[in-house]
């Protein structure tokens, strides 16, 4: 028999994807041949999951040891780094979210296209099933009402025609041709089973694509979900939202490299049974439906004879002799026998009856509309859910690069917000100049009262320092004890110890603690001659 077909060409991807290595878990070669029920080959998919959770500890493995560098060998903050680092972090997220946006873009193509190839799957098996339980329908009732409803009417009918043998004779030879129709019709396969493991599987098909699918959705929410969390994280500069987006993002990293592990066995799979899809069909059936009969519905080329043609040819002929037997019965022994009439109009209409199913069971039973929902199912798999496997793959791995990047990117966000924070708090919350103060005398009322006295009083001293001559100041030790004076006036408080200033209308200088602390140290001589040279 030929097993050449022009209308299905398995597409590319799938023979790339069939050329994969098939490994069984001993680390042994198999044959790629898609045999579901086989152990081993059962194993070499496994093997490609088990890759996949290989890499994601490596992952992990990466990440620790990088975070671990981060922790143990961090540089000293310093006004020349700052702004290096801040630029790493700012780019290392712009590209996390660039990734993270394409990879959720990907994933929701490829979800919707595997989401198409598996209904038109179960579209096709539904067609097929429907097919299936029309034929078995119809050779169910017409063995019916061959068995049943002519038998009583020929029982009927040979009691009437008891007297005349010849008409008894046309009678025996009615039954004969009905157990030939009956014959023909238990000659053909027995479609109960099929029908039935077709509606099986389209319902698990569909069933577990439903979950599939909306699993798919809501991790593809999650990764849009964290990416904009992060973002806004690090826009408000909170470390709490960053460190809540780190758990929730190596939680997703785990599940995308469990998602990639599952979408590559999957794809290697179906693409196995894509590229020999007939080989697989006909040894399935082989127990149950003749292999002549599943290549003319695989193939449905005109060079193929149709194994039902023999069957079906004698039903036709019998039914066309007992339709004529029934007419002469009608033209010749009702006048004869009135009673007759009604039996015999009964068989008449039983055999156009059944004549209808002949020719519907003829249009059922012709390849071109199991072939048709067969190529269809195979494209929708094939093409489009393979293909839609494939997208879901490279999503996953996107999605791990994006969250590689943030999580290479969050701690060190988390540092530089540290350091900000820790340098804004070495800064004199006191200081009137100091634009955190500023802030806080909104706040404040009575500290923004002080702070408008003391400059007040700074700007009287200006004004009457600038109505004695400099030679009086300069030749007298005003300097020092005005210093001395304006010290004790301001309870000893080291943000006032330079008075001179004051005294000249310069605004009151803020200085650090080291500076503070020098100025304690010294000593009275050294603080004349500090004032000294504040007057010169």
């Amino acid at each position: 028999m030929s097993s050449i077909r022009d209308d299905y060409i398995a597409p590319w991807w799938t023979y790339w994807l069939h050329n994969f290595p098939h490994v069984n878990l001993n680390f042994q070669p198999i044959d790629n041949t898609f045999t579901p029920q086989d152990q081993n080959y059962q194993q070499s998919l496994i093997f490609l999951g088990c890759v996949a959770a290989a890499g994601l500890g490596l992952n992990l493995l990466c990440l620790a040891i990088y975070l671990s560098c981060l922790c143990c060998c961090r540089k000293d903050e310093e006004e020349e780094s700052k702004r290096p680092n801040s630029c790493c972090v700012t780019w290392s997220a712009v590209v996390a979210g660039l990734i993270s946006c394409a990879a959720v873009g990907v994933g929701f193509y490829g979800n919707s296209e595997t989401n198409d190839g598996v209904y038109q799957l179960t579209y096709s098996l539904y067609n097929a099933n429907h097919t299936l339980g029309g034929v078995d329908n119809l050779v169910t009732n017409t063995m019916g009402s061959m068995e049943s409803g002519l038998k009583q009417h020929l029982a009927r009918l040979d009691e009437i025609f008891a007297t005349r043998g010849d008409y008894v004779q046309t009678l025996r030879f009615m039954q004969q041709m009905a157990d030939n129709v009956i014959k023909q019709l238990l000659g053909l396969p027995d479609w109960d089973m099929a029908k039935v493991d077709l509606a099986a599987i389209a319902d698990q098909t569909a069933y577990v694509e439903y979950y599939r699918w909306l699993t798919y959705l809501l991790l593809l929410i999650l990764d849009l979900v964290i990416c904009l969390a992060a973002c806004l994280g690090l826009a408000k500069q909170s470390r709490w939202l960053l460190t809540t987006m780190m758990v929730f993002g190596v939680l997703t990293l785990i599940l995308s490299w469990a998602s990639l592990g599952v979408d590559l066995a999957t794809a290697v799979g179906t693409s196995d049974f894509c590229v020999i899809p007939d080989k697989f069909i006909m040894n399935q059936t082989k127990d149950l439906i003749s292999s002549d009969i599943v290549h003319y519905y695989l193939y449905c080329s005109q060079t193929l004879p149709n194994p039902f043609q023999q069957s079906l040819t004698i039903f036709q002929r019998s039914l066309t002799t007992m339709q004529i037997q029934i007419q002469g019965l009608l033209q010749f022994a009702v006048p004869l026998f009135p009673t007759a009439e009604r039996d015999l109009l009964g068989i008449q209409h039983l055999l156009n009856s059944s004549e209808a199913s002949l020719h519907q069971l003829t249009a059922l039973l012709d390849c071109r509309g199991l072939n048709k929902d067969y190529l269809d199912a195979l494209i929708g798999v094939c093409y489009d859910g393979v293909e839609g496997l494939l997208y879901l793959c490279l999503f996953s791995i996107l999605a791990i690069c994006a969250f590689c990047a943030m999580l290479c990117a969050i701690p060190r966000a988390w540092t530089h917000i540290a350091s900000r924070e820790r340098d804004y708090d070495d800064i004199d919350e006191e200081d009137p100049f100091n634009p955190q103060a500023r802030r806080m005398t909104t706040h404040n009322p009575n500290h923004a009262t002080n702070v408008h006295s003391f400059c007040s009083y700074s700007s009287s001293m200006g004004s009457q320092s600038s109505l004695h001559p400099p030679a009086a100041q300069a030749g007298s030790n005003a300097p020092v004890s005005e210093y001395m004076n304006q010290s004790a006036l301001f309870g000893g408080n080291q943000r006032y110890e330079n008075v001179p200033l004051i005294g000249r209308g310069s605004p009151p200088p803020s200085y650090s603690p080291s500076m503070r602390a020098t100025y304690l140290s010294m000593t009275e001589d050294q603080i004349r001659h500090f004032g000294n040279d504040f007057q010169a």
